[in-house]
C-alpha cells in the first residue's frame, strides 16, 4: 500500500509518483468504459436496421455486456491481489480499447453480429475489472480524512457516465459533428469513436504515469471457485435479463438460468466460507457497518433505478418525444449527480455516511411521490425539475454509503470488499429492472383494450391503451417510491459519524 503519510505519495517500491495524474488517468479512462454500458440503448433501432435483426436480437448488445461486467467483477478481487495494479490496469484498458475497435469496425452484414458482441464481450471484461480496481486504488492512496472526496470522484465514473451515455449517442445519432478533426456521422460507429480516442491517449499516459500502489502476493487461483462464480453469477444475472423479453413464466430462458444462478451462488459461497485464502472472501459481510451499508447501497440503486429507467421510455411512448428528447430531458439530473458526488464525498468526511443517507433517502422518497401521479400531459419541464432533485438525493446518498462501505473494513480487504459491493449492487440492478419491465408489462397486457375496439374506434383504442401504459408506469414508479423507504428504514441503524477501520488484520472500527 502506498505511503500517504508523506508529502508526496510512494508506490509500493518506493518510490515517489503524482497521486493526482494517477487519478486522472484512472478516471478518465474508466469513464470511457462505463460510458459504454448504457451508450446503444438510442441506437438500438439503428443497429436493427444495420445488421437486419430483430429487437431482441439487438438487445444483446446491451444484456451481454451486463452479463461479462457481472461475472468479471467477483473475479477482480483475485486479479487485484495477484496482479501489479499498473499492468492490471493496462491489461484492463487494453481489452476495453480493443473491445471498442472490434465493434466500431464490425461489417455490417447478419452473419457478423456475432463479432460485435465479441466486441462488446471485451469491452465488459476491461469494465469489470477498472471499475472496481478504481475504488481500491482511490480507497488506498488516500488517507482515511480524505476518502469520502475520493470515492465522490469515483462517483463521477459510477453515478454520471451511464447517466449521460444515451443523451451523448442520441446527440452523435441525430446529425453530423466534427470532433478532434473527426467528423462524425449519424453512424452508429460514431458513438465508439471519441471513447476509443480519448483511451487511446489515455493508455500513452498509462505508460508513464501509472504506479504499483497495491500490495500483491503469489494467490493461488482456485478454478473451481471461478467456474462456480461465472456459471453462478451469470447464469443468475442471465435469467433476470430475459425477464423482459420472455416474461416470468418462460421455464427455458428465465426460471431455469435463476434456479441454476442460485444453486451455484450458494455452493460458491460456501465454498469460500471453508477455505483458508478464498477466491472471494464474503467474510467481509460479518462486519455489520459494511453489510447495513451494502444494503442501503443496493437499496439506493433500486430506487433510482426505479424512475431512471422507466423514465425514457415513458417520455418516447406517452410524449412521443424522439431519444434525443427524451435523453436531453433527463440531462440536467446526470449532471447533477455528477456535481453532487464529490460534494456528498466532502460532506460524509465531516458528517459520515448516516445522516447524509437519512436526507437522501428523504429527499428520494419524496422526489418520487409526483412521479406516481404523472399524466400525458404533464410537462416536460416539470418532469426535469423532478428528476434533476430526486438525483439530488441519490448523489448524496450513494458516494457517502459507498464511502463508508470501504471504510468499514482494514484496506487490506478493501479489494474483496469492493468486489462484494459491487456484486451486489449488479445483482440489485439485474433484479429491479427485471421486476420492473415485468411489472409494467403485464399491466399493460390486463388492462390493454381488445382488438375489436381497435377496428371499431381506433381513437378510442388509442386512448385505452395509453391509460393502460400510465397504470403501468406508476405501479413501476410506485415500486421506486417503496425501495427509496426501505433505504430510510436501513439508514437508521447505520452508525453515527464516519467510521474509519484501522489498517490491521482485524474488522474492528472507530467512529472518527
Amino acid at each position: 500500500m502506498s505511503d500517504t503519510t508523506h508529502a508526496r505519495p510512494v508506490d509500493v517500491h518506493g518510490k515517489p509518483y503524482n497521486r493526482t495524474i494517477m487519478v486522472i488517468v484512472i478516471l478518465v479512462a474508466t469513464f470511457s468504459g462505463v460510458l459504454m454500458q448504457t451508450s446503444l440503448g438510442t441506437a438500438i433501432p439503428t443497429l436493427m436496421h444495420a445488421f437486419d435483426i430483430n429487437l431482441a436480437t439487438a438487445q444483446q448488445a446491451t444484456t451481454w455486456f451486463l452479463l461479462a461486467n457481472g461475472v468479471m467483477i467477483p473475479v477482480s478481487a483475485y486479479l487485484t491481489s495477484r496482479v501489479p495494479t499498473k499492468w492490471l490496469y493496462l491489461a484492463a484498458f487494453s481489452l476495453l480499447w480493443a473491445g471498442m475497435a472490434i465493434t466500431a469496425f464490425t461489417p455490417e452484414q447478419h452473419d457478423m453480429w456475432w463479432l460485435f458482441l465479441a466486441g462488446r464481450v471485451s469491452a465488459a471484461l476491461g469494465v469489470g475489472i477498472s471499475m472496481p480496481l478504481m475504488q481500491v486504488v482511490l480507497v488506498n492512496i488516500f488517507p482515511p480524512e480524505q476518502r469520502g472526496v475520493a470515492m465522490g470522484l469515483g462517483g463521477l465514473v459510477v453515478g454520471m457516465a451511464p447517466a449521460i451515455g444515451p443523451t451523448l449517442s442520441g446527440w452523435i445519432l441525430d446529425q453530423n459533428h466534427v470532433i478532434f478533426g473527426l467528423t462524425l456521422t449519424d453512424s452508429w460507429r460514431s458513438i465508439f469513436y471519441v471513447p476509443m480516442i480519448v483511451l487511446g491517449i489515455d493508455l500513452i499516459f498509462s505508460l508513464f504515469f501509472l504506479r504499483d500502489v497495491l500490495p500483491t502476493s503469489k494467490v493461488k487461483l482456485d478454478i473451481i471457485s471461478f467456474i462456480y462464480s461465472v456459471i453462478g453469477f451469470g447464469s443468475f444475472l442471465l435469467g433476470f435479463t430475459n425477464v423482459g423479453t420472455d416474461g416470468w413464466g418462460d421455464v427455458k430462458t428465465v426460471i431455469t438460468p435463476i434456479v441454476i444462478g442460485v444453486i451455484f451462488i450458494t455452493i460458491f459461497i460456501m465454498r469460500q466460507l471453508h477455505m483458508d485464502e478464498p477466491f472471494l472472501n464474503v467474510t467481509v459481510f460479518k462486519n455489520k457497518q459494511f453489510t447495513v451499508t451494502t444494503i442501503a447501497v443496493m437499496l439506493a440503486m433500486m430506487a433510482m433505478m426505479g424512475v431512471e429507467m422507466m423514465l425514457p421510455t415513458y417520455m418516447q411512448n406517452v410524449h412521443n418525444l424522439s431519444a434525443l428528447r427524451s435523453g436531453l430531458t433527463l440531462l440536467p439530473g446526470a449532471l447533477m449527480m455528477g456535481i453532487m458526488s464529490p460534494i456528498a464525498g466532502m460532506a460524509y468526511d465531516k458528517v459520515g455516511a448516516r445522516r447524509l443517507a437519512l436526507v437522501g433517502f428523504s429527499l428520494l422518497a419524496i422526489g418520487t411521490v409526483p412521479f406516481m401521479f404523472l399524466t400525458p400531459e404533464t410537462p416536460t419541464h416539470y418532469i426535469t425539475a423532478l428528476y434533476t432533485a430526486r438525483m439530488f438525493g441519490v448523489a448524496i446518498v450513494m458516494m457517502p454509503l459507498t464511502a463508508s462501505a470501504m471504510s468499514a473494513l482494514p484496506p487490506e480487504e478493501a479489494n474483496h470488499a469492493t468486489a462484494s459491493n459491487n456484486t451486489a449492487r449488479q445483482l440489485a440492478s439485474a433484479v429491479v429492472v427485471a421486476l420492473l419491465t415485468s411489472v409494467i408489462q403485464n399491466i399493460i397486457n390486463t388492462n390493454k383494450p381488445g382488438a375489436a375496439l381497435r377496428d371499431a374506434n381506433p381513437l378510442k383504442y388509442g386512448e385505452k391503451m395509453l391509460n393502460a401504459s400510465m397504470d403501468g408506469f406508476q405501479v413501476s414508479f410506485l415500486i421506486g417510491f417503496l425501495f427509496a423507504v426501505a433505504g430510510l428504514i436501513v439508514a437508521l441503524f447505520l452508525r453515527k459519524g464516519k467510521i474509519i477501520a484501522e489498517s490491521n488484520n482485524s474488522n474492528e472500527t472507530k467512529e472518527g
